[in-house]
């Protein structure tokens, strides 16, 4: 008897302490979940060029017809300097230059092509200088090879000595005898070849410079501006 009082009490706490832990789990909330971590906004990342790129160099702008023509500052063989700025207001004639050049030889010994036009254009505010833009060594370079074309040619105008090419390469000059007709203005008013005849012996029936040079001195507008030059490359020392 005693036994089953005690089997019965016993079922009795185990229920009690049963319903009581049912009871404290639902009178306990649930522990609330920690929120997720925000996302932090990554700054926008910039696409790098992993190239090397060179710096560009500054492109030299070549003389053109119609603008004003390059300024320039060089010696002649014997020492003496000339700017173009000196001559404003006078009509200024370039022959780039190279007395070892087979058609510059055409028009100073085979033909008399810058001396007829030297003789009868130098009273008339028209100055004649030849520019030898050969890089130092190079054939038809130096002070003493070009003094004695002078001299040999009878020339009565000035070689001008470019050995570092900067003249040259300002206009743009990349054959012997090409040649620019600068004027009174300082505006480049013809570029290109001295004649119509690209040959090494005889010169051409239309002299460009001569035709530009009579319509400047009767105030007209030069009527042919531009040709293609030819003759030798110029030895550039770069």
């Amino acid at each position: 008897m005693k036994s089953s009082k005690a089997l019965v009490a016993l079922i009795a706490a185990a229920a009690f302490g049963f319903a009581s832990s049912a009871a404290f789990a639902q009178a306990t909330p649930a522990p609330a979940k920690a929120p997720a971590p925000a996302k932090v906004a990554q700054p926008e990342k910039k696409h790098e060029n992993h190239k090397t790129e060179k710096s560009a160099e500054k492109a030299v702008e070549t003389a053109t017809v119609g603008k004003k023509a390059p300024e320039f500052s060089l010696f002649d063989t014997e020492g003496k300097e000339h700017t173009l700025s000196s001559l404003a207001g006078k009509i200024v004639v370039l022959e780039w230059f190279n007395p070892e050049c087979p058609y510059v030889k055409k028009h100073h010994e085979k033909n008399k092509t810058f001396a007829d036009l030297y003789e009868k254009y130098n009273g008339k505010d028209v100055v004649f200088f030849a520019i030898n833009s050969n890089t130092a060594g190079s054939p038809g370079s130096g002070k003493d090879r070009n003094a004695k074309a002078v001299k040999d040619w009878g020339m009565k105008y000035s070689v001008l000595l470019d050995e570092s090419g900067t003249t040259g390469h300002a206009y743009g000059a990349n054959n012997t005898p090409a040649t620019y007709v600068i004027g009174k203005d300082g505006v480049l008013a013809y570029k290109g070849a001295i004649d119509d005849d690209s040959g090494a012996d005889t010169a051409g029936k239309t002299n460009y410079v001569a035709k530009a040079l009579d319509e400047m001195l009767a105030g007209k507008k030069v009527t042919t501006s531009e040709t293609k030059a030819y003759g030798c490359g110029v030895k550039y020392k770069d």
